[in-house]
């Protein structure tokens, strides 16, 4: 029987149990080196051993089976894949975690005085336009009313709403520019 690495644990099979275990255990030098390759870690390789092991141990009917060395390494080969895919899914979701931008509820100061800034501006801007013009754009923007619920409300055509909507829109761009540059 080959010599374990430190570390490891012998398991004891008693001649009662199946034979895979005792092939497990005449082969087990090679079944970690085997698993090392695939998972690239020495101690992720004898974690898939254990768990190797006590599948195998809990297996009952293992006399049909023609190829004892084959089918440990398969099982081993199994669980090393399944092992590969749960690191893979866990860094995938990770990976997300971080991509993902916090906020802070408290804003900083200087975005809050920004944010009042551009506000203040935006009302300078808005009692500058013609009334209807200023309504048209609030009643759609802050209210959400439509191009027909407001040509109603102010008594023109739905085509006129959309003018004013636009002309407000472009007063308020053009004012936001200008006070940027000032």
């Amino acid at each position: 029987m080959h010599a374990l690495p430190a570390g490891a644990v012998r398991m004891s099979v008693s001649p009662n149990s199946n034979h895979l275990l005792t092939v497990f255990q005449e082969h087990y030098s090679d079944l970690l080196a085997f698993l090392a390759r695939r998972l690239g870690n020495v101690e992720k390789a004898a974690d898939v051993a254990q768990d190797t092991y006590l599948r195998l141990a809990g297996l009952s009917d293992t006399a049909q089976i023609l190829e004892p060395r084959a089918f440990v390494f398969r099982v081993a080969g199994n669980l090393a894949i399944d092992r590969l895919r749960q690191e893979q899914r866990r860094s995938a979701l990770q990976a997300d975690d971080l991509d993902e931008d916090f906020c802070d509820p408290m804003a900083s100061p200087e975005r809050s005085f920004l944010a009042t800034e551009a506000v203040e501006q935006l009302d300078k801007a808005l009692h500058l336009l013609p009334s209807n013009a200023r309504l048209a754009l609030l009643l759609n923007r802050l209210e959400g009313m439509t191009h027909a619920q407001i040509a109603t409300r102010l008594g023109v055509s739905e085509s006129s709403v959309g003018k004013y909507i636009v002309q407000a829109m472009r007063h308020c761009r053009d004012w936001l520019r200008q006070s940027e540059c000032i």
